[in-house]
């Protein structure tokens, strides 16, 4: 029995949600985002996994399952392995903060999801350091830096957007972006 040919655009979405589950995400070639118009990409390096990542999340309005599943195994919490549910809108502010910039940089992800127990352990050895209601426990908020941008113009970045919370850690050397209200510290 033969299938019916396979679109270019859902052939190119299953290829690339393949890769992505297999942990090996080519970057995407110019023609690629080009058949794809629309499309909003991301690509994250895990300063503590050293797992890197480069795909489509989203075209048009719709976002991607597959895409939405690899990012949140990608986001897990490295401590423990538990995965959680990552808001999309935080793919979304990611994107925008690198369209901003100008970058095609991958951002280097200090922390993503954190599970309930491991904010309280952290809360608990960290000085206080970590939130008791931390965005991160709910998968609204990673904490990252941008290759070649300065941490100051990563966080005016985010703030010009007015899209959630923007924490900076100059000392540390992260910004925390997160989809609650907007404000800042």
């Amino acid at each position: 029995m033969s299938h019916p040919p396979i679109p270019p655009r859902r052939h190119f979405l299953r290829r690339t949600a393949t890769y992505a589950a297999a942990g090996v995400v080519p970057g995407l070639a110019t023609t690629a985002h080009a058949s794809l118009g629309g499309s909003r990409d991301l690509a994250l390096a895990h300063t503590h996994t050293r797992e890197r990542l480069d795909l489509v999340f989203a075209v048009h309005e719709r976002y991607v399952p597959e895409s939405l599943g690899v990012l949140n195994h990608f986001l897990r919490d490295h401590y423990t392995g538990e995965v959680g549910a990552i808001d999309p809108q935080l793919f979304d502010l990611l994107h925008r903060v690198r369209q901003v910039l100008g970058s095609t940089a991958a951002f280097q992800v200090i922390s993503g999801y954190r599970a309930p127990a491991t904010n309280l352990r952290l809360r608990l050895t960290r000085g206080g350091g970590v939130a008791s209601k931390s965005l991160h426990t709910e998968g609204r908020a990673i904490d990252v830096r941008l290759p070649g941008v300065a941490l100051a113009d990563l966080r005016d970045a985010a703030l010009s957007l007015r899209a959630g919370g923007v924490g900076y850690y100059a000392r540390e050397d992260f910004v925390h972006l997160d989809t609650g209200r907007v404000r800042h510290w």
